[in-house]
């Protein structure tokens, strides 16, 4: 009775799926004694699946028209090489190429140029006493150790020769130096707006 009244409500196919899912359901679930029976209506598990979705229909001519399009792309391609994009950092602007265009320099006084030439003057002789400083000492340092080898070779063939071996670990010599200047303790960094002039090409 209740079967057939769940036909009528329901009609004849969803009532049947709906029939044996429930019997399906109930036969997986039912092992204690306080269940109820299995041909009880209850809720069935939600299936959690998407609906098949619709093929959109493809129009033929617009296909066709998508594909001629792409065969003329690659015959251009394939005619003339890709245009490369300019870089401007190594184009020279017209404006500076002008072999008119000289820088005048200001003419020194004649005061300026001999304080110039005076200076000059003193730096080379300052440069002058400087190196023959350091080949003065660059001698004597070369003939101590010429002497203290001569006195070793006298004492030990052994350790001379252990002596004037090569220094594998000598070079290279590595020196951090510093990179950039200190910062100024008085620099006030201006405040502006930044115009983005960068170019964008388009293929």
């Amino acid at each position: 009775m209740w079967a057939r009244g769940a036909f009528n409500l329901l009609g004849s196919r969803t009532a049947g799926v709906l029939f044996r899912s429930q019997l399906i359901w109930n036969g997986q679930f039912r092992a204690n004694h306080w269940q109820s029976s299995l041909l009880e209506l209850r809720t069935a598990m939600p299936m959690r699946a998407e609906p098949p979705r619709k093929k959109k229909r493809v129009d033929p001519k617009k296909d066709y028209a998508q594909r001629e399009r792409l065969k003329k792309k690659i015959r251009k391609l394939e005619r003339a090489a890709q245009e490369l994009i300019p870089i401007e950092d190594f184009i020279i602007p017209f404006r500076f190429m002008d072999e008119k265009r000289v820088r005048e320099l200001t003419p020194l006084s004649l005061e300026e140029s001999e304080k110039r030439a005076k200076l000059l003057k003193q730096w080379a002789a300052y440069k002058q006493r400087q190196d023959r400083a350091e080949m003065d000492t660059i001698k004597s340092l070369v003939a101590a150790q010429e002497q203290a080898l001569k006195e070793l070779r006298l004492e030990s063939e052994e350790l001379y020769q252990a002596a004037i071996l090569r220094d594998d670990c000598l070079f290279p010599f590595d020196r951090q130096e510093p990179l950039h200047t200190p910062p100024q303790a008085t620099y006030e960094a201006p405040e502006g707006k930044c115009n983005d002039l960068t170019r964008t090409y388009t293929h």
